[in-house]
């Protein structure tokens, strides 16, 4: 049966790079060129289904709470999803163009989508960089996590089941959310992402983001979680589904595998994966622990620094909530 899965979700993977290497052109959930002067369509609004929360908490990081619902109400004790954009992105049209939201419309569960806004960072990117931001207890990372508690209560949705995905700053921030947040996350994604403690100023993010690291152990990096978390905690960690395209030339693909080493250190297991697939150059490691799969990276060859057609429906089956 676990042959049977993880072959499926290869196949689906396989699926994924095609669409992305026939797309051509085409604008998807691509960053902007210049994160200076980000460039990206203005959505379409009303949106269907996509509704604005103004009230949620605090919101120390000055964050626009959006959420995106299902046609039918949501289904009480269904999984929640926080999907966080890249530079420059409006969080509806990116949650439209990387297929969250029809995969959410047909599993029934509803999304939450944090917005960042030009006075907090003239890119529009996620802070996750700075600790006053990306740690637990401030910033954007409090906001979210406020965002996460009124959804919670809003849809019923089940607080067991919290998941969080993101797309270069949203896929930094998203591992430092599992990090600063381990008790209210069972699982994350990064798509181009940055290992927590990479960064701690933005000339250190620009420098990590044109060359990982820096240079630390297995042990090393997860302790840098560990000092996120907070004290005394000791697990369950999160599980973490890694994505990142081999033809990245805004971060480091290296990045990525310093994220797996992280997590895979932090869950105690050997830096050599489980097992390796690969299926035309499309390449699957993971990391497994008491017979789950708890961290996996995927290698697409040929994709830039966008969010790969299809993943999403790879990572819920990850996340091991497509069959609910």
């Amino acid at each position: 049966m676990r042959w049977s899965r993880e072959f499926r979700i290869a196949r689906r993977s396989l699926r994924t790079a095609i669409k992305v290497a026939s797309a051509g052109a085409a604008v998807r959930a691509k960053l902007p060129v210049s994160l200076r002067s980000p460039s990206w369509p203005t959505p379409v609004l009303p949106h269907p289904g996509l509704v604005e929360i103004p009230r949620f908490g605090s919101n120390p990081g000055r964050l626009t709470m959006l959420a995106h619902l299902p046609r039918e109400p949501p289904i009480p004790h269904r999984p929640l999803i926080v999907l966080l954009h890249g530079c420059g992105q409006p969080a509806a049209r990116f949650a439209h163009d990387t297929g969250w939201v029809d995969l959410a419309g047909r599993l029934g569960i509803p999304l939450v989508l944090p917005e960042q806004s030009g006075e907090n960072n003239r890119a529009r990117c996620f802070n996750w960089f700075l600790p006053a931001h990306s740690s637990r207890g401030h910033g954007e990372a409090l906001s979210i996590r406020e965002m996460v508690a009124t959804a919670i209560e809003r849809f019923a949705s089940d607080p067991t089941r919290v998941f969080v995905a993101g797309l270069s700053a949203g896929g930094a921030i998203a591992a430092a959310l599992l990090a600063a947040y381990p008790d209210v996350f069972a699982g994350g994604a990064a798509v181009a992402g940055l290992p927590v403690g990479a960064a701690h100023s933005m000339t250190e993010a620009l420098r990590r983001m044109a060359e990982a690291g820096p240079d630390r152990s297995p042990a090393a990096w997860a302790e840098q979680v560990r000092q996120a978390a907070p004290a005394g905690y000791s697990g369950p960690w999160p599980k973490l589904s890694i994505w990142r395209g081999g033809a990245d030339t805004v971060v480091d693909p290296a990045n990525s595998g310093l994220l797996a080493m992280q997590w895979s250190a932090l869950h105690g297991l050997d830096a050599t994966a489980t097992e390796t697939m690969e299926l035309l150059g499309i390449r699957r490691d993971r990391w497994d622990a008491a017979g789950e799969t708890v961290v996996e990276q995927w290698t697409l060859p040929g994709v830039g620094h966008e969010w790969p057609l299809g993943a999403a429906e790879s990572i819920v089956d990850f996340w091991n909530i497509a069959a609910d």
